[in-house]
């Protein structure tokens, strides 16, 4: 039987930072600086993308784009994005660190997978100077991938699958139905889809929850399922093979993974 040979995991709201919230502030903070309020709803539809590609879907979007024009008498720029981006980016670095902490049951899973020997491997929308500061407060805690791409280490970023081609060529491992890409963000899932692996969305401790550990934790049982629903929803808009609450669910993931590549399906984006 063909089993999973690696796993490409996402970093904010997937193993580390419950709901994804270090990029929040800084998204709405650097705005401000250039006198145009956005709110965080803003900030996370395109949550997943590279940094600099977020900030220009931001300003592009049509709210912001009209709180631009009407605050500096023009269309909002590619060079706009670039000074945003010089402003956002040291925030992002600041912040990072305060929202390190893991996931609960994130080591555990990657422990499960490792024990199994899977490989373990990463990508991200955050840039390599946001990682350095990332990386080490990570690896203290007990995880540390053997390869980590970052947005700009290649000519394009998510949904783009270069940055899980490269990953996958520095593992050294093949064919693309036989890694898994694990994300709680649609582009993220996209990026997987498009390399042809399969995709694994997480629903609860992500983007599109975008609640703290102990906000998610007073919900409802409803609103929940609620949240669950919305973000099936979107991923697999993005052809999200498997949507689960959290990474603590992932090696039961892919050992169904494991049960569907043994019954002969493929991943929805090798057009399984």
């Amino acid at each position: 039987m063909r089993t999973i040979k690696a796993a490409i995991l996402d970093w904010a709201g997937t193993v580390v930072d419950f709901g994804s919230r270090a990029p929040m502030g800084a998204f709405v903070r650097a705005f401000a600086e250039f006198d145009v309020a956005i709110e965080v709803a803003d900030a996370r539809g395109p949550m997943g993308m590279a940094k600099l590609d977020h900030i220009k879907a931001v300003g592009r979007a049509p709210r912001v784009a009209a709180a631009w024009r009407a605050k500096h008498g023009r269309d909002f720029s590619d060079a706009d994005a670039d000074a945003i981006f010089a402003v956002f980016e040291p925030m992002n670095v600041a912040s990072v660190v305060d929202h390190a902490g893991f996931i609960p049951g994130a080591l555990e899973a990657i422990g499960a997978l490792r024990a199994r020997g899977i490989r373990i491997g990463s990508t991200t929308g955050y840039t390599r100077p946001i990682m350095e500061k990332l990386l080490p407060v990570a690896a203290a805690g007990g995880y540390a991938p053997e390869v980590v791409v970052c947005a700009g280490d290649l000519p394009a970023g998510r949904p783009s699958p270069l940055m899980m081609w490269y990953a996958m060529a520095r593992l050294g491992v093949w064919p693309a139905d036989q890694v898994v890409k694990v994300d709680d963000t649609p582009v993220g899932i996209g990026e997987g889809a498009a390399a042809g692996t399969w995709t694994v969305g997480l629903a609860l401790t992500g983007n599109i929850a975008g609640l703290s550990e102990a906000d998610f934790a007073t919900l409802a049982p409803e609103a929940r399922a609620a949240l669950r629903a919305r973000a099936a929803a979107e991923m697999e808009a993005f052809q999200a093979d498997m949507v689960i609450d959290s990474i603590a669910d992932l090696p039961a993931a892919i050992v169904e993974i494991e049960r569907r590549i043994a019954a002969g399906a493929k991943p929805r984006g090798a057009g399984g």
